[in-house]
């Protein structure tokens, strides 16, 4: 048998049995496919930024796509490979996609630092280059909205700054007035502002409920804000969650709603992956193995979403629960 066989017949056999990749093939920096994005990362790693100023490119007034391209080059810059950023922005001062980066890289670093721990498992030390380097990102995001000022990309940054800075809930309120009025369903923008109201941020459970039913009720079809309502919800009983909690019919409710919406989204929504994540977790947890698969197969082989980054190894608690959605769903199908 040569060495390629093996490793083809897994690639068989776990399509025709679960219909998803082999386990090991995980990426943990994407939600979902992105080639080009993935093409830009990569070439960033590597000292080059040409690729990263075609994506934002082709982007145009994509407000979504555009700062999710942000915030993943950013994550590359702060990861230590910051050089391809500083010779984009000598190439082209004054380019408001490199400026845009450097904002979000400033954020990401911050947050690095930080670390993913609660509170009281954050050393003094962290909590104080976090602030830090909070502060510090500020001339940046604010250069980035003056150099492009119709588009929200810099204040959805700012979002994640109000957070960590811990900002005023007038402050926030005055920030989301920016927001919606230069886009007022952006995704990403109210996932963000979603957290800062949670109980553990700077607001409460009935605060982040509202906000997440506000937000969905007054959005079109198919803007995945659907998914808010179930976002809150699981940020609401993160630390006390029970199987019976997903059996509820208020979550199946909001679980019913959030597919009706993926389901009108447009398929090349950069934010869809994020959304078929957390709807496959819920579905899986409320036993719905075949809608559960349906959503992992868009999506499989990528790690960097809720439920996922809340796990201490997210690829290991994602691989577990496609497992077993794989498995049951096709007793599922057996059983039929």
């Amino acid at each position: 048998m040569t060495p390629l066989v093996l490793p083809c017949l897994l690639l068989l056999w776990c399509w025709l049995a679960y219909g998803l990749l082999p386990l090991r093939w995980q990426n943990s920096h994407l939600a979902g496919p992105d080639a080009s994005l993935q093409r830009a990362c990569e070439a960033a790693s590597r000292g080059r930024w040409e690729p990263a100023a075609r994506l934002f490119e082709e982007a145009g007034q994509d407000w979504e796509r555009r700062t999710l391209y942000a915030q993943r080059l950013g994550d590359v810059s702060a990861g230590g490979h910051d050089r391809w950023l500083k010779a984009w922005e000598e190439a082209r001062p004054g380019n408001p996609d490199a400026a845009l980066v450097a904002g979000c890289a400033g954020v990401a670093y911050a947050w690095k630092l930080r670390g993913g721990a609660r509170a009281h498992r954050t050393s003094r030390s962290q909590f104080e280059d976090f602030h830090r380097e909070l502060r510090a990102s500020r001339d940046d995001i604010e250069r980035a909205s003056a150099l492009r000022p119709d588009d929200p990309s810099p204040l959805v940054a700012e979002i994640w700054r109000a957070r960590g800075l811990g900002y005023s809930h007038e402050e926030m309120h005055a920030l989301w007035s920016r927001v919606t009025a230069l886009a007022p369903h952006h995704f990403e923008a109210h996932s963000g502002a979603l957290r800062y109201w949670t109980a553990k941020w700077h607001g409460s459970r009935q605060l982040v409920r509202e906000f997440a039913e506000k937000a969905a009720a007054g959005a079109p079809p198919g803007s995945l804000l659907a998914v808010l309502p179930m976002m809150a919800w699981y940020e609401n009983h993160l630390d006390k969650l029970s199987a019976a909690d997903f059996l509820d019919r208020e979550v199946r409710a909001l679980v019913d709603a959030a597919v009706a919406d993926v389901a009108l989204a447009d398929p090349d929504h950069p934010r869809l992956p994020e959304a078929r994540h957390l709807l496959g977790y819920f579905l899986f947890r409320q036993g719905r193995y075949r809608a559960a698969r349906e959503q992992f197969r868009h999506v499989d082989g990528f790690t960097e979403a809720l439920p996922w980054r809340y796990a201490h190894v997210a690829s290991l608690h994602y691989r577990a629960v496609r497992t077993k959605t794989g498995r049951k769903a096709l007793m599922d199908r057996r059983m039929r």
